[in-house]
């Protein structure tokens, strides 16, 4: 079977290092660090292990904030997030109305001692933690909530805690996917616009309706809040919605699908920052997504790497293969050894693997030759050992014999009808490598390929000349013919 696609593209992190030190530079995580540090045995806490009011001027000014209502918010937001990452431990008072105590966590002394790899798991935790507080609802008039008994009436809020959160996920997945399109070429700001339209309006819509564009102006405000919340965890930049055109109630005009450019810009840009590229990867692999990365396949088998490469794009398998080569310690000749065998195969995965195995072995350097030239007899690797050879000008190349030039022809053109590659690219190498034997069609039908009807097929559909694509076609219903099907 063809190796399955991944449901993502792979993504290119920063190294461990690099993120754990954005992760120590994010706003939010730096005050919180600041607190953790700050507090002592003098230190109130209340009830639920916030920050007690009286003590948020004190914290606020160690922040460097100002001392108003602000400053204290600011102030208690840190606090929280130090507790929930660990940074602070609390002690609950053991009567009510009492006030507990505030000693640093043991996840505090990690930050300086611990691994980036420990660095980030705090940071990740105070991550969910800020996704649980984005996604919180928005209470306008609490009192209205509490009932005359003291208890909350949470039915009220007309608030479904898994929807929410996974309306979040969704759009900083559709941020993840935007920012990996066009092999990495999407790495500039997202319009808020177009980021709540692809959460709200159908793929089969034409013109969105009047409801529709509603929904996606009040998604769009949500959504505004919730990414001034995520910046300072080091996510996102994010250029907020220009107060200017707010209206009554915080709601945005109902046309923000469109305008140009620059006034787009005023509805509020969005980007992940490479952080943001890890913490949204991480959520959806908790999740149970398929989010590879470039680099996962290091230190696995071969055929690990061949299958995991097969739909990736060529500057991605590049890189993984790179970084295989470099961890494969028993050098070039046993890494180009296994690539080979990895490559063998009549299953429908097998051209594919194939051609990414020539391409892992133009980058394993010549050093491989001892390995290419030992599979110059084999009918499935002898065709691309000889392209690898020639291509390296090497000498005493034996000619190969026509089966294996015919044989190479329909693994080949299989191997790119897998990739899906550019229409254009595929039709050139078709009339190409038809084009290098006299009587190709004649002859390539009696191949024993189990792609060779098919490849035979999309060849009669693909060529330009008309003569060449119905003797392909007939070449095809021979070949069937041949196999009794």
């Amino acid at each position: 079977m063809s190796a399955e696609r991944p449901s993502l593209p792979p993504v290119r992190l920063n190294s461990e290092a690099e993120l754990a030190r954005d992760a120590l530079a994010a706003p939010l995580f730096v005050r919180a660090v600041r607190l953790a540090r700050w507090a002592g045995p003098g230190t109130r806490v209340g009830a639920g292990g916030e920050l007690v009011e009286a003590q948020l001027p004190a914290a606020a000014e160690h922040l460097g904030l100002p001392a108003d209502e602000d400053g204290a918010a600011y102030a208690s937001e840190a606090w929280r997030l130090a507790v929930d990452t660990g940074l602070l431990d609390v002690t609950d008072p053991e009567e009510e109305d009492a006030e507990g105590t505030a000693s640093a966590g043991e996840n505090l002394g990690l930050l300086t001692g611990g691994s980036p790899q420990d660095v980030l798991s705090i940071w990740l935790d105070g991550l969910d933690a800020v996704h649980a507080d984005a996604t919180a609802p928005v209470l306008d008039d609490f009192a209205d909530l509490v009932g005359e008994d003291g208890s909350i009436d949470f039915d009220a809020l007309d608030w479904d805690p898994e929807a929410e959160a996974e309306f979040l996920d969704g759009v900083l997945g559709n941020l993840y996917l935007l920012t990996l399109a066009d092999n990495g070429a999407g790495e500039g700001p997202v319009p808020l616009p177009a980021l709540a339209a692809s959460m709200i309006v159908p793929d089969d819509m034409g013109e969105p309706t009047d409801d529709i564009l509603e929904q996606v102006s009040e998604a769009m405000m949500r959504l505004d809040d919730q990414f001034r919340l995520l910046e300072p965890i080091g996510i996102v930049e994010y250029r907020p919605v220009d107060e200017a055109l707010m209206v009554e109630e915080g709601e945005a005009p109902v046309d923000t699908v469109g305008g140009d450019e620059d006034d787009v810009t005023r509805y509020g840009m969005v980007k992940l920052t490479p952080l943001g590229l890890y913490g949204v990867r991480a959520r959806m692999l908790e999740a149970g997504v398929d989010a590879p990365a470039v680099g996962d396949l290091a230190g696995k088998g071969a055929d690990a790497l061949l299958d995991g490469i097969a739909h990736y794009p060529e500057s991605a398998a590049r890189a993984e293969v790179k970084l295989w080569l470099a961890g494969y310690a028993e050098g070039a000749v046993s890494a180009a050894a296994e690539l080979l065998a990895a490559a063998r195969g009549a299953d429908e995965g097998g051209p594919l693997r194939r051609l990414h195995c020539q391409q892992a072995l133009a980058l394993a350097g010549p050093e491989a030759e001892p390995s290419v030239r030992a599979v110059l007899g084999d009918r499935e690797l002898g065709g691309l050992a000889r392209v690898w050879l020639a291509e390296r000008g090497a000498a005493d190349v034996p000619a190969p014999p026509e089966d294996m030039i015919f044989w190479l022809a329909i693994d080949t053109i299989a191997a790119h009808l897998d990739a899906d590659g550019e229409l254009d690219e595929l039709q050139g190498l078709i009339e190409g490598l038809s084009a290098q034997h006299s009587g190709f069609f004649d002859e390539v039908w009696r191949v024993d390929h189990p792609a060779t009807a098919d490849v035979l097929e999309a060849m009669g559909r693909l060529h330009s000349d008309k003569k060449a694509a119905k003797d392909a076609r007939k070449a095809a219903f021979k070949a069937r013919s041949r196999a009794g099907r």
